[in-house]
Formats: C-alpha cells, sequence, structure tokens
C-alpha cells in the first residue's frame, strides 16, 4: 500500500472539464431557458454535454418535481448531481422547504428555483444545511455564469469518503484511552453550548431501496454535523465517527475511530479498528484533519462546527464535505494564519474549524464568542 507524504504545494487533482448531461424534462418556459443558459454556460468552459447518463458523465443536471421528488441512481459516487426543482411562491424559508426535496432527490445540491410568473429567483440548497440566493437582478448571461461558478467547482471536485479499515489496533485501546475520553468530554461539551444540531434522519425521508442505494453509495448512518478529533502521535490521531451523536461517543471503532493514514491511489482513509467490533465510518472531514495533522506538529487536536465567529479568514468557495478541496482549502488558511497552531478558519456558507494544542486550549478560546448562525453568501 503506497501511503501519501503530506506536499504543501499539492493542489487538488479534480479534472477542470467533465461531461454532463440533463435528466429531466423542464416543467415551465422559464426553467427550460434557465437549463439552457446553464448549459451554454458550461459548454463554453469547455465542457461536454452528452444526450444520455453514460459512462462517462461527471454531472448530471437532475430536473426535480417538488411535489414528488424522485431521485437519479448513480452508478458511482464520483458523479455528481446537482438537483433543480421550480415552486411558484416563495416559501417562508428557503431551507425547511428545499432540504427535504434535497434529501428525496439525491441530490449533492439543490438549484431551488422560485418562479411566481413575474420574476425567477434561483437559490441554493447544501447538503451542509444551508441556503443562500444568486441575486434574480443580474443581466442574464452575468446570472449563468453566477450559476455556472457556483456550481463547477463542487462538481469537479474529489470526494475522500472511502475507508481501508485495518483490524490491527491494540488491544490495550480496545476500550480508548485518555485522549478517547477528552473526546467524549468534548462532545458532551459541544452539545451544552448548543452546537450540537440533531442528526438529520435522513432514512425517514427514503425509500428502503434508496436508502440501501446512498448506504452502498457512501456507507452513510445518517447526516449529523460537525466533528472533533485529537492527535495521538505523529501520525495518528482519534476523530469522532461519521453520522454518530457527538454527545455520547462511547464505542470505539463505531463512535471514535483511530486514523492513521491517507493512501492517496485509492483515496480513502485508513483507520486502525478493533478486530470484534463492525466498523463505522470515519468522519468525511478526516482528509482535512489528516492535512493539518501532518503539516503542524503542534497542533494537538481539531473542532469543527457548523458555526460562526466575527473577524475570521474564509475559504472561498463552498466545496462539499469530504472533498480533497475543501480540506486543502482549509489547510491553505491554516497555514497563513499567524499560528497555524491556534488558527480560526471559516468554511463559506458552513462552519468552523478550529486548530488547538488541545480540546481545553479549543473551548477556551471559543466559548463567549460563537455565532451560531452560518452566514450566507
Amino acid at each position: 500500500m503506497a501511503h501519501a507524504a503530506l506536499n504543501p504545494e499539492h493542489r487538488p487533482i479534480g479534472s477542470p472539464t467533465l461531461a454532463f448531461t440533463i435528466a429531466g424534462e423542464p416543467p415551465s418556459e422559464a426553467m427550460s431557458w434557465l437549463l439552457s443558459g446553464l448549459r451554454r454556460q458550461l459548454e463554453a468552459r469547455g465542457h461536454e454535454y452528452r444526450e444520455t447518463p453514460d459512462e462517462g458523465v461527471g454531472l448530471v443536471i437532475h430536473v426535480v418535481d417538488a411535489a414528488k421528488p424522485r431521485s437519479f441512481r448513480r452508478r458511482s459516487q464520483a458523479v455528481f448531481v446537482l438537483g433543480v426543482t421550480e415552486v411558484n411562491r416563495r416559501p417562508d424559508n428557503v431551507l425547511s422547504a428545499g432540504y427535504p426535496i434535497l434529501i428525496r432527490s439525491l441530490s449533492n445540491l439543490l438549484l431551488y428555483v422560485v418562479n411566481d410568473g413575474q420574476r425567477v429567483e434561483p437559490h441554493f440548497v447544501t447538503l451542509e444545511q444551508g441556503a443562500y440566493p444568486v441575486s434574480a437582478d443580474l443581466p442574464e448571461e452575468k446570472l449563468f455564469e453566477a450559476l455556472y461558478e457556483r456550481v463547477a467547482p463542487l462538481a469537479t471536485s474529489r470526494l475522500v469518503i472511502n475507508n481501508i479499515f485495518e483490524p490491527d489496533l491494540p488491544e490495550e485501546l480496545w476500550n480508548g484511552d485518555e485522549l478517547t475520553e477528552q473526546l467524549r468530554w468534548a462532545g458532551k461539551k459541544l452539545d451544552e453550548m448548543n452546537l450540537l444540531p440533531a442528526p438529520f434522519p435522513i432514512q425517514e425521508l427514503l425509500s428502503e431501496d434508496e436508502w440501501r442505494h446512498v448506504q452502498r453509495l457512501y456507507s452513510l448512518g445518517g447526516l449529523s454535523y460537525g466533528n472533533l478529533s485529537i492527535r495521538k502521535d505523529a501520525t495518528r490521531f482519534w476523530m469522532s465517527g461519521s453520522g454518530v451523536n457527538k454527545a455520547d461517543l462511547r464505542v470505539i471503532g463505531r463512535d471514535i475511530l483511530l486514523v492513521k493514514d491517507y493512501d492517496e491511489k485509492q483515496g480513502a482513509m485508513v483507520l486502525s479498528v478493533p478486530p470484534h467490533v463492525k466498523p463505522n465510518r470515519v468522519s468525511v472531514d478526516a482528509i482535512e484533519h489528516w492535512m493539518i495533522y501532518r503539516e503542524h506538529p503542534n497542533v494537538g487536536a481539531i473542532v469543527h462546527v457548523h458555526a460562526w465567529m466575527e473577524n475570521i479568514p474564509s475559504t472561498e468557495i463552498n466545496y462539499p464535505c469530504g472533498t480533497y478541496e475543501l480540506a486543502h482549502s482549509v489547510a491553505q488558511k491554516v497555514r497563513e494564519a499567524p499560528d497555524p497552531s491556534r488558527a480560526v478558519v471559516g468554511l463559506r456558507n458552513h462552519g468552523l474549524t478550529i486548530t488547538g494544542h488541545s480540546l481545553e486550549d479549543i473551548f477556551a478560546r471559543i466559548e463567549g464568542r460563537i455565532i451560531p448562525q452560518v452566514p450566507m453568501t
């Protein structure tokens, strides 16, 4: 197995171009106009349109019926699905109205279009529970450029969510150690600070067949938000699992996992797990934490929350969770901080990544400064 060494200058490998298709029929002239404009922008930037979602298609623009959302069945996790749906009245809360459609359509990103017959208002809804508009007052081509600039970086980003489970965790760590106790304390602390929104019950919105499909593609146990990690030694760190309740971290190999490497060839995190536990996948942000720990030996812990703080540097593009590109952009901001071992980085339309010498150090610095609502732009 070939393991990657960290190169601070290493750039994301995502392809600058991709083949794309449009699935489904637009329900109105306005939607047809919007899809035609987005297609025109994609083709003008060198992306190839295909009539059908064949083997080489990396982006599917999927027209979704808001009243009866149906999913587009990906062949692989590498396919990015932009769901596009239209409603005739602006809801009181776009996120609340659009998020179930995003989930039911199994989209990576939802373009939620409000068309009242007088005005077409595009909004994006994200899996990270964010919603933000694109100005409907832009000139036509500027509007399509803005849509393209929101979609293309995300569609060409590269997921690092697979895990390689190696059942070699030493027996003396099967029940954890003093570091995992600190993680448990930190998870409860996040709960006390009201920074752990309830895991979104994705399986309650999907049919059994759709849920099995999602599990096969992404190994999801549910959608939960935020994560924690703590350094074990020079190369390894403990981290919270995917889809688990961070306020109740119990089982080693399920709720808390030991990350020991990143396998670049397979695009997967390498985990050391107990041989007697059916392992859970580690948090999708493990690649981000791995990059930071490998580059900065003085970082002892990392906390990620869906909240905000004032006057902090922020990433420019809201790449999806679990992508190499998001990890790279956050690592870059940590590198630029006056003290990378005690950095606070904003993830645009997403949340915060905070480094510290210890978990106690992080909480001492953020308590009283947290803004629960992430600004959406």
